[in-house]
């Protein structure tokens, strides 16, 4: 006997189809995603990739705008499109949307049991306004459980007072195989990639939105500050796009050598060629819910330098196993873990190719049967 289940999340996110595919493919679960938008311009240039999608879904009209660096989406017929899939369990994505709230108070009315599903943690920018934290904490108290991203979301929930036994990890997850797939094609055609994307024979990569908050002016800091004969021998590419990319080219043109080159935005095609041919992946973030181009850098075999905020670390980044976890801002400490790993070859193969068999327990399959767990329990939970 199937159980109905509906996830409500914000867009159309290439790297979620694959995750709600595997979930629509559990056993015991009749799933209708509702997302509410197709996506979001103002932030992604996403392809939306409908040929790909394999699960019941609908796109709610809505209304976006930008206001004061704030997302504000609003939507309307939540209600009847709850009504129209009849689920027996409700996933949401996120707390700060009105439909959210919509969507909890019609499963409170049907006596439902609704999740959370939740991101965030302690080290979240978005913490700390007394409008928010109240906000959240009303919603909070109102599910009947929660599916975390991983070891950091579970600890932010259990700050908030959640039980553990409230608590279902879901892994975030992108398609491994893809890139995995997608990385080998790129290396065996190495040359002619190079020569197409103008790429240096080695590199270090970053990939991400170009905003201060990701960390970007600090990797370009670091990598100035290597010795000039290494940045000979590796480059910088930045791929993404986003309002500081203006600055970052002209700071990165005022660099005395080395080579430092701003791809742009790249699709996940693509990307999949930059993962493959870079030595290794640097995330750098000031604060980031997850991170989930660590999970694909891994899946494409690269050892990864990341900081300490990254929500991924704590389940992604082992210390010197398959890379290195280094202190938000610490200039210093990142440039000596790139000036290390640049003189290690050994050690970079080593850590890429622990990265490749750790990420295999981050698949879209992993991250589906949390899912499924958190909405199938039939234990009574308290209300957090």
């Amino acid at each position: 006997m199937k159980r109905r289940m509906v996830v409500i999340t914000e867009i159309i996110a290439p790297y979620r189809i694959p995750v709600f595919n595997a979930l629509a493919r559990q056993p015991g679960i009749d799933l209708h995603v509702i997302f509410l938008a197709e996506t979001d311009p103002t932030q992604r240039q996403w392809l939306v990739y409908r040929d790909e999608i394999q699960f019941s879904s609908e796109v709610l009209p809505s209304w976006r705008r930008r206001i004061n660096n704030h997302n504000v989406l609003l939507n309307w017929g939540i209600d009847s499109a709850l009504e129209q899939a009849s689920p027996e369990a409700i996933i949401c994505g996120g707390y700060n949307y009105l439909a959210s709230w919509e969507a909890l108070r019609w499963a409170e009315r049907r006596d439902l049991r609704f999740l959370l599903w939740v991101e965030s943690t302690s080290r979240d920018f978005r913490r700390g306004y007394p409008w928010v934290e109240s906000l959240k904490t009303r919603f909070l108290h109102r599910c009947d459980g929660f599916v975390a991203a991983g070891i950091s979301s579970a600890q932010y929930l259990r700050n908030y007072g959640v039980p553990q036994q409230a608590i279902f990890t879901a892994p975030n997850a992108v398609d491994t195989e893809f890139f995995r797939r997608s990385a080998a094609i790129a290396r065996a055609n190495a040359d002619s990639y190079r020569r197409a994307l103008g790429l240096p024979g080695r590199y270090f990569l970053s990939v991400g939105r170009l905003v201060q908050e990701k960390g970007i002016f600090d990797l370009l800091k670091a990598y100035a500050s290597l010795d000039p004969q290494l940045r000979d021998q590796f480059g910088l590419v930045l791929v993404g796009d986003g309002p500081a990319r203006t600055e970052l080219e002209r700071r990165a043109a005022a660099m005395q050598g080395g080579l430092v080159q701003v791809a742009g935005f790249a699709q996940r095609e693509q990307l999949a060629i930059y993962y493959a041919l870079a030595e290794l992946f640097v995330f750098p973030t000031h604060s980031d819910p997850w991170g989930l181009v660590v999970n694909e850098a891994m899946a494409c075999g690269l050892p990864v330098i990341s900081s300490s905020a990254a929500g991924c670390a704590a389940d992604l980044v082992e210390d010197h196993y398959n890379g290195r976890v280094v202190e938000v801002r610490d200039v210093k400490q990142l440039a000596a873990v790139l000036s290390d790993l640049a003189r290690d070859p050994e050690l970079r193969s080593r850590m890429g190719q622990r990265s490749q068999e750790r990420i295999d327990c981050y698949s879209p399959q992993a991250c589906a049967a949390g899912m499924t767990a958190a909405a199938l329990c039939c234990e009574e939970t308290q209300h957090a």
